[in-house]
């Protein structure tokens, strides 16, 4: 399943745990932040300055893996 910019990130990191060194690298390090329950991968990425569409690349490409 891919990854996209409209799931939670906590959805994100339960069903793809490996995605947890990718939001570190991209300072979105407050992944026990209990936002992570309702808020969209997009808008963490707005929330910290992240190219969305690059970090969607990299969250897939370690969820691939």
């Amino acid at each position: 399943m891919a990854i996209t910019k409209e799931m939670t990130i906590g959805e994100v990191v339960e069903n793809h745990p490996e995605t947890v060194e990718v939001f570190n690298k991209y300072g979105m390090g407050c992944l026990g932040c209990p936002a992570t329950a309702f808020e969209n991968v997009e808008q963490g990425a707005i929330m910290h300055g992240i190219d969305i569409e690059q970090l969607i690349v990299d969250l897939n490409k370690a969820g691939a893996a």
